[in-house]
């Protein structure tokens, strides 16, 4: 069919916009990837001349950072262990069970994790985790975390788990399994993808969290990277932008590699399905 001219100039006029606004997005990221190998601090967008590894030297060579960065690890795979397992039990528990109103608790927790959130929460956070005496520790910010994920967690488990059949459970006790059994052998392995979902997603949120370790923690031994990239900032506040750059970079690698292996692990492969 042939295209009248509005059409035509509609078409390419969506075409340039789409480019530009392309371009917009991938000119910070070109920064990105340029500047922690640039000698030079600039913030403009410039192919490093020569290439150097001298900034990455500089930053494996800081303590604490590299100190943090295993900081951010702890706290990260501590809330994923415990948002993980406590939102499948609950999500599994709260689809199979015949609770009046179980549907009015998932909301009601959704809603007030979500509206309680960020600074408002922090005061009460505070003088809860202060006056269980766990500042200043790395359990103090994962407990924090697992806290404000696990509605959310438990809200998107529960829609996968609620799209298996109850006659698949049954069946597996039908056979002689008992209800443990039945849980980890056939609802568990249908089930994994939505687990995968909630791990990578409370990864990322835990690892880019700045205020909740800020706030809880007093000690540079525990500071995660969220907080400890400020240390590439001079006296006066002004950024030392080839180590920021370069710390940046080695800071954003694990959820990098994170969502690749998951990609690369599942794909597009989000389903279940028990073999015969």
């Amino acid at each position: 069919m042939k295209l009248t001219f509005p059409a035509l100039f509609g078409r390419i006029a969506f075409s340039a916009l789409a480019a530009l606004i392309g371009i917009a997005f991938a000119l910070p990221l070109l920064w990105f990837v340029f500047a922690p190998f640039n000698a030079r601090a600039e913030l403009g967008l410039a192919v490093p001349d020569p290439w150097t590894l001298g900034n990455f030297m500089t930053v494996f060579g800081n303590s604490f950072a590299m100190q943090a960065l295993w900081n951010s690890f702890i706290q990260a795979a501590g809330g994923v262990i415990l948002v993980g397992a406590a939102a499948t039990l609950a999500a599994y528990a709260l689809s199979r069970s015949s609770i009046p109103g179980k549907g009015a608790v998932t909301y009601i927790l959704l809603l007030f994790s979500s509206v309680v959130s960020g600074s408002a929460a922090m005061v009460p956070i505070f003088l809860i985790i202060s006056s269980a005496g766990l500042m200043d520790t790395h359990i103090a910010v994962i407990l924090t975390f697992a806290g404000g994920l696990l509605p959310t967690a438990m809200f998107i488990l529960r829609d996968f788990i609620d799209g298996i059949p109850k006659s698949y459970e049954e069946s597996a006790m039908v056979a002689g399994a008992s209800p443990v059994q039945a849980f980890f052998d056939v609802a568990l392995p249908v089930i994994r993808p939505g687990i995968v979902v909630i791990v990578v997603w409370s990864f990322v949120n835990i690892w880019g969290s700045f205020l909740i370790p800020f706030i809880l923690l007093r000690s540079s031994q525990n500071m995660p990277a969220s907080v400890a990239i400020y240390s590439f900032y001079s006296e006066a506040g002004t950024p030392v932008v080839t180590l920021l750059a370069a710390y940046a970079l080695i800071y954003s690698l694990p959820v990098v590699a994170l969502y690749l292996f998951v990609s690369w692990k599942f794909g597009f492969r989000f389903f279940g399905g028990i073999k015969a």
